[in-house]
Order: structure tokens, then sequence, then C-alpha cells
């Protein structure tokens, strides 16, 4: 199946509204805000389908306005089903200056065969701020069914007024290395990860602050990097969705309460 989905939100009275949008079957975009005195507008991305079936090709575009709040939400988890062609999915993000995307999805789940290859490419402007999700898990771990697809490929590009500040290339092949050994997962089944750009987060303060917050989860590894902007990457390892789950939404949490985490010059 080939779809498309596109979005433009654009803000107005202080509040951010959906100006455009476009899908395709299986897609369905839902506005489920509940507080609308809020400047943030709370999309979740629907589908009709089962999940990611071979040959399936989505493209999906996210513009966001100047000013613009969105915080982009999943139906569900994202099951990636037996396949004998590969499936591919490419997101094409652009923030104007200002702008604030959130972005944390359920996890993937590759079954046995799958075979999908995502393409992000993402464009920030001045002052815009993104907070970018990741989780893939090892399959239908309760069934036994670990690590059993054939390939896993997710490239991630973050542009900040035209350069390229950041490149993220997963790519796990099973039958060829064992991600469970050294170097890779290391015992652990599940993957999780968060990119943060925001020019107004005290990174100095936010990084021993979150360090100090994901310690406290059970069974997970982190660890955090600044980057050459003024944001970071987060990559964790574990054996349960809901708990890397947690450590995203704790993440995202902290990032966007601005009496801890703002820099003293933007407060006022």
């Amino acid at each position: 199946m080939i779809a498309s989905l596109d979005i433009t939100a654009a803000i107005r009275d202080g509040r951010t509204y959906l100006q455009k949008s476009f899908w395709q079957p299986p897609f369905k975009i839902a506005d489920v805000t509940e507080d609308r005195r809020r400047p943030t507008l709370h999309l979740m991305q629907m589908s009709a389908s089962p999940g990611v079936l071979a040959g399936d090709h989505y493209q999906i575009g996210i513009r966001l306005e100047e000013g613009a709040v969105v915080h982009w939400h999943t139906q569900s988890y994202q099951r990636l089903f037996s396949m004998d062609s590969p499936a591919r999915q490419h997101v094409r993000v652009d923030l104007a200056p200002g702008a604030s995307l959130t972005y944390l999805p359920h996890p993937c789940v590759p079954q046995a065969g799958a075979d999908f290859r995502a393409d992000n490419r993402i464009s920030l402007s001045a002052n815009s701020r993104l907070i970018w999700g990741e989780i893939i898990t090892c399959g239908r771990k309760l069934n036994g069914e670990m690590f059993q697809f054939s390939n896993y490929r997710s490239v991630t590009e973050v542009f900040l007024e035209g350069k390229l500040i950041l490149k993220e290339n997963l790519r796990l092949l099973p039958q060829r290395t064992d991600p469970r050994g050294i170097g890779h997962f290391e015992g652990f089944t599940h993957q999780g990860g968060l990119v943060c750009i925001d020019a107004q987060i005290d990174i100095a303060r936010v990084i021993p602050l979150l360090s100090e917050a994901l310690a406290a989860i059970p069974d997970i590894a982190f660890g955090i990097t600044a980057l050459p902007v003024n944001g970071f990457a987060l990559r964790m390892l574990g054996n349960h969705s809901e708990r890397l789950m947690e450590a995203l939404k704790i993440t995202s949490e902290m990032i966007t309460n601005e009496d801890i985490l703002c820099k003293p010059s933007f407060r006022y």
C-alpha cells in the first residue's frame, strides 16, 4: 500500500490549530487536545491497518509555522509483519522559527521476517524546538520471538538552518549479527532514544538532573551526550517497553518544565 499524510499547523490567537491536512487510507488524524486554553495542539496519527505490511510505502509530512506547538501522538504499537519485500517510511519535518514539535511514538515491534526501512529528515529554524523519540523492540518477546526479523533500518537527519547537525543510522541485521552481543544490546532486548534540540534549555543543568531521574527507573541502562548545538541525545537499553516509554515521558516533561531547565536569560 502506498499512502501519504501531510499536515500544516499554525498559531492563531495564542493557540495552535490545524491549518492544512491531507491523508490517504489507512491514515487518519485526530485532534486529541484536552485543554483548549493552552497553546499546544495534540494530534494523534491513527491507522486502519493492523500494522505495516510487505511493500507498504508511507510518506509523512509535518510543517509547523512560526510559533506553532504540536505534540504528535501515535495510536498504538507499530507492528511490522512478516514480509517478502521491504516496507518503507519517509518522514519530512519542517519547523519554522519558534515552532516546537514533540514526537514520542509507541514502540516498534518487528515480527519474524520483517524488513523495514525508515528515513527521517528534520529541518529546524532558529529558536525552534525538537523532541524526537524512538523505541525498537526485539519482536513478540512473550511468544518467544526475539530478533527474528530480517532487517530494521532507521536513518534520522537533523538540519539547523540548512546545516546538518545530527545523523543517526540504526541498522539491525539479526541474521548476520546477534544484537544481544557485546557492543550491541549486551543482553537487553529493547532500545530507546531521544533527541532534544532547544536553544532555551540549560544543558549544563538538564543532563545531571535527567541522569538522576532516569537512574531511578529499574532495569535500564542509558547514556546522555551533549550535541554540538544546544541539545542532547539520549540512548537507552532495557527489557520492557513500558519502562523505556516512561523514561521518554520523564525526559520530555523535564525539558518542557521552564521553571527548572530554561536558561535565566529566557525566563523573563
